[in-house]
């Protein structure tokens, strides 16, 4: 899915956007409302620290494609302690 950030001064720009978004069928999302939100989530009172949403991840999908690897296998394979 592509992605466009527009910068605008008034709300009634943000609430033309999201009338016009209902029938051209793209969202609209406002990113400082999410980041708020997200700073707050902890899980068993450790906090979650959100990761940079700006990295490329792309080059790493050409190393796990083909793999056949679940969360579990990894785990088992690559993360033992040495004893």
């Amino acid at each position: 899915m592509k992605e466009v950030t527009i910068k605008y001064k008034s709300n009634k720009t943000l609430e033309a956007l999201k009338e016009l978004g209902k029938y051209l069928n793209f969202s609209v999302s406002d990113h400082k409302i999410k980041t708020v939100a997200e700073k707050d989530a902890s899980i068993n009172g450790i906090p979650i620290i959100i990761g940079d949403p700006k990295i490329d991840i792309a080059e790493l999908h050409d190393v796990f494609t083909g793999k056949d690897l679940d969360a579990q296998e990894l785990r088992n394979s690559a993360w033992q302690r040495k004893k």
